[in-house]
């Protein structure tokens, strides 16, 4: 039966293929000639390596012919030299069959299939051979439907594999999605793009870079159907289209956009053409907008053409860049945006200026390029968001409960997979026997790491089993313990293999070093471990990078370049050629990938240089603040060793150490006491240093010390934002600028003063409605499948007299474990307070979704229970809440039956609201 399958499937692919035989692809004679230019550009780019040889095979067909051409001329670097050309070849047949197969295939305007079908690639992600293995499992289940109903039911489908739960900012492939289960937001919408496109549905993802209201940013889906885009949210399914949880935040967005593949001349805005994709805006199918003129000129007047105009959003305590621009002859650029505030910011050969923009308040604003590198300066911006506008579809009572039915099924469907993970007990048994576990610390951590791969487990185990055949488990517990959590999810067997063997064995206690728990003085160690031994070294995909360069060199190249690495900084400059214009999206290239095409992006060429200095057993790394390139190297001084950090310049013949100041923040004449909770990165404020005018953001770990009220970075011009976020979304910023000289002396550090202020608004708490304390609710005892109810009980019982958090979960939706998270990191400040916070799920079926381990650092001081006589409702009512169904929905409130603050739906740092009107009681 397989076999005569398998027949049909050739015979029918046979016939599309020689239907198509003599078709062209790109049927647009003007945009065929612009792709075979672009293409020819590409290839002049990158010589080396071989790379376009598919596109040599005689029997390719005119159609197969050109949609190579076309994938070919717009991909990334890293995709032309990291991927086969049958790989492409496949996706582009297996493309047409689906065209032909699915009933809608010949709906579709070859504009839309060529951009929003045939490409692979949809963020950063790995790319796999999801198209294939999806259509397998979809086709069947769709080609009956319309457009509109296929789109819900692919929706669906990717509910049945994957959920909602936050996580680093690489993505994950599709595939790595399902055998892991879960994703974030870009790798939810990354998944379902995949699935809609596998089967002929033209898709794109949409992100707003930033929300304007609240300190976050989203990504989703759109897709065509029958004429017309409609968004959903991935893998989140609703009963119609254009509905999901963020349908009130999109109508507050200032900016939303999508990057198509290629050159794109579709009906909707252009925001920005590169030689890779045309990103377009679609703010106006969420929010009203308005459109608005910038001219920048110098202090004469005089208009300035090329100048660079970035419009921003604050978020993160930064002004984020949501789109840049730049001007025309006339210093003109423009912009449709939502009706809210950003920063407009332009620079010009070193000179820049900045005001506020109004979008919908103001049509033109005037820019003045008044200000250079050293120029101090200090202004405050009230910035406003949009307002809510949320158009929301109609849903029955009907349709909402048999959506609500599936989406139980498909839990149950998603669970039953990820029940074939081994339990705690499964893992403790297998690790118990391998005889590398003689302590419960090195145990403990394996058991650890096997929890963390979920779908991946049989490949840590598998290599795990192999170390301990090899009476070398510390060292594969070691590799295990410095790839974080996502790498354990989705890493390769080869790709462990290579860094485990290819890497020069140490001493275990090195090994033990790297486990979590124990404490190591030693930083030779340390450093062996972590710029040596890591596999990764920044946000590039995981590679076995280390076999494949020591086969490249000589032992006395290597020798040479251990004993002087600064010769490595120059081999890679002689014979890496940087080129950044074909690389536009940042995706970086494979250390492998550039050895081929020995082109790169500068980022790919810096990615290289550590993986060819890790190879070699050269301490290297990049810097996580700022970017820059490191290598360590050993001096000795009579008998005494120690190690050096030595920044590396490929644009200088000599490596050196960039000058350091020392920065220590000052309210008015006062310096500000470390631990100081005004002092939060990323929260209250960031620090960005000023290069060719513009602002570069010093990027790092918000727990940094070195980003606190005291710190060190590079001498030079740097821009400090502080920003107060209000209830209502709004933001009290302030930008100021200040200049760090180097230090003279090292033996006595004078710190530079730097002004650090919050504005306030002066608000008080205020009463802002009622809601009855003696409401009841059903509390519970345990949480999942083995819920246990107890009996009812009112909230004045259980929080007794004074004020108390009443919280309405979604379990399982993005808001809310957001909402949760955000919770949980003020835990002891909740503890301290002593009052109740009562979680109440809206029936007993949402209760059992819950998992509480997934949250482990919510306060001590929560109840959990069922709303099961109304108090969602009453709260609704009461605020006069515009969304019924938008969850979470949070409010404090007292026994007296006041209300004094509320919070619906998607609102990052709910916690520190929390704490700020807890503060003001």
């Amino acid at each position: 039966m397989k076999t005569f399958i398998h027949l049909v499937s050739v015979l029918i692919l046979s016939i599309v293929l020689f239907a198509c035989s003599n078709a062209h692809f790109l049927k647009e004679e003007d945009y065929r000639n612009q792709v075979t230019k672009d293409f020819e550009q590409k290839k002049q780019a990158l010589p080396r390596g071989d790379l376009f040889t598919v596109l040599s095979n005689p029997d390719l067909s005119v159609y197969e012919q050109e949609a190579l051409m076309f994938l070919y001329a717009y991909m990334p670097i890293g995709d032309v030299t990291d991927y086969s050309g049958d790989y492409y070849l496949e996706n582009v047949r297996l493309s047409g069959q689906t065209r032909a197969e699915m009933p809608w295939g010949d709906k579709v305007p070859n504009e839309l299939f060529r951009h929003f079908v045939l490409p692979i690639r949809v963020n950063n992600e790995n790319l796999d051979d999801s198209r294939r293995v999806f259509y397998g499992e979809l086709k069947d289940r769709v080609k009956h439907l319309s457009m509109k109903d296929a789109i819900l039911e692919v929706n669906h489908w990717c509910h049945e594999k994957v959920v909602y739960r936050p996580s680093d900012a690489r993505t994950s492939s599709p595939l790595a999605s399902v055998k892991t289960a879960y994703g974030r937001c870009g790798e939810e919408s990354t998944f379902a793009v995949a699935a809609l496109r596998s089967v002929g549905i033209p898709a794109r993802q949409v992100y707003t870079p930033r929300w304007a209201h609240t300190d976050d940013n989203h990504a989703w889906v759109e897709a065509w159907a029958d004429g017309q885009w409609y968004f959903i949210g991935a893998c989140e399914p609703e009963p119609v289209l254009n509905l999901g949880w963020f349908n009130a935040p999109a109508s507050r967005g200032m900016l939303m956009h999508t990057k198509v593949f290629g050159r794109y001349n579709g009906p909707e805005e252009i925001m920005l053409e590169t030689p890779n994709y045309t990103e377009i805006n679609v703010t106006e199918n969420y929010a009203p907008t308005a459109k608005a003129i910038v001219t920048v000129t110098d202090v004469s007047g005089n208009p300035i053409s090329g100048a660079r105009v970035d419009f921003k959003v604050y978020n993160y305590a930064e002004f984020y860049t949501v789109a840049t621009k730049y001007t025309d002859a006339d210093g003109q650029v423009s912009l449709t945006a939502g009706k809210g505030d950003m920063l407009v910011w332009a620079s010009s050969e070193g000179k820049f200026g900045f005001t506020k923009l109004s979008f919908g308040k103001q049509s033109e604003l005037a820019l003045v390029l008044d200000k250079k590198e050293g120029d101090i300066f200090e202004v405050d911006l009230d910035m406003v968001p949009p307002v809510e506008n949320a158009n929301l579809p109609e849903v029955t009572s009907e349709q909402r409960a048999e959506n609500d039915r599936r989406m139980a099924l498909e839990d149950s469907i998603r669970n039953s997979y990820i029940a074939t993970f081994p339990t705690a007990a499964q893992i403790d048994s297998i690790v118990s026997g391998w005889k590398g576990t003689k302590t419960s610390s090195v145990k403990k951590s394996l058991c650890s790491f096997l929890v963390d791969a979920r779908g991946n487990y049989d490949v840590l185990i598998r290599f795990l089993q192999e170390a301990d055949r090899q009476g070398k488990l510390l060292k594969a517990a070691a590799l295990l313990s410095i790839i974080n959590e996502k790498d354990r999810r989705d890493v390769s067997y080869e790709v462990l293999m290579d860094h485990f063997m290819y890497t020069e064995d140490d001493s275990n206690s090195s090994y033990v070093c790297a486990l979590p728990g124990p404490v190591c003085m030693s930083d030779p160690p340390e450093l062996k471990i972590h710029e040596i031994f890591k596999p990764r070294i920044y946000m590039e995909t995981l590679t076995p990078y280390r076999s494949f360069f020591q086969s490249k060199f000589s032992e006395a190249e290597v020798d040479t370049f251990r004993n002087r690495p600064q010769a490595l900084v120059e081999w890679v400059n002689r014979y890496v050629t940087v080129d950044g214009t074909h690389n536009s999206q940042g995706i970086p290239v494979s250390p492998e990938g550039v050895w081929r095409s020995r082109v790169a992006d500068s980022h790919s060429r810096d990615i290289f240089f550590v993986a060819l200095a890790r190879s070699m057993n050269i301490p290297a790394y990049i810097n996580s603040m700022n970017g820059s390139v490191s290598y360590y190297m050993t001096f000795e001084d009579n008998g005494y060793f120690w190690n050096e950090s030595v920044d590396v310049n490929f644009d200088k013949a000599e490596s050196v150490e960039t000058p350091k100041g020392i920065y220590r923040m000052y309210d008015g004449n006062k310096p500000i006491a470390n631990g100081d909770d005004r002092v939060k990165y990323y929260s209250k404020f960031t620090i960005s240093r000023i290069e060719d005018g513009r602002p570069i953001l010093i990027d790092c770990d918000e727990n940094n010390p070195q980003l606190r009220n005291i710190g060190v970075l590079d001498a030079g011009y740097y821009l400090q934002v502080t920003g107060t976020r209000l209830a209502d979304g709004g933001v009290l910023a302030r930008i100021s600028s200040f200049v760090l000289p180097m230090q003279k002396d090292d033996l006595k550090l004078e710190a530079t003063k730097v002004s650090y202020h919050l504005r306030e608004s002066g608000e008080k708490v205020a009463v802002i409605g009622g809601f009855n304390s003696e409401s009841l609710f059903t509390p519970v005892e345990e949480m999942g499948q083995k819920t246990t109810l107890l009996d009812r009980q009112s909230l004045l019982q259980a929080c007794g007299r004074g004020y108390f958090i009443v919280g309405i979960l979604g379990p399982g939706q993005e808001p809310t474990n957001h909402a949760l998270h955000d919770i949980a990191a003020l835990k002891s400040d909740l503890e301290k307070w002593n009052r109740k916070m009562v979680l109440l799920f809206p029936d007993e079926a949402q209760c059992k979704k819950f998992h509480p381990s997934e949250f482990p650092e919510l306060p001590s001081t929560v109840i959990y229970g069922i709303d099961t006589d109304g108090i969602c409702k009453q709260i609704v009512d009461n605020m006069k809440l515009k969304h019924k169904n938008s969850l979470p929905i949070f409010i404090i409130a007292d026994t007296f039956n006041r209300v004094v603050f509320v919070s619906q739906g998607y609102t990052i740092g709910l916690g520190e609201q929390l704490m700020k009107v807890i503060h003001g009681l």
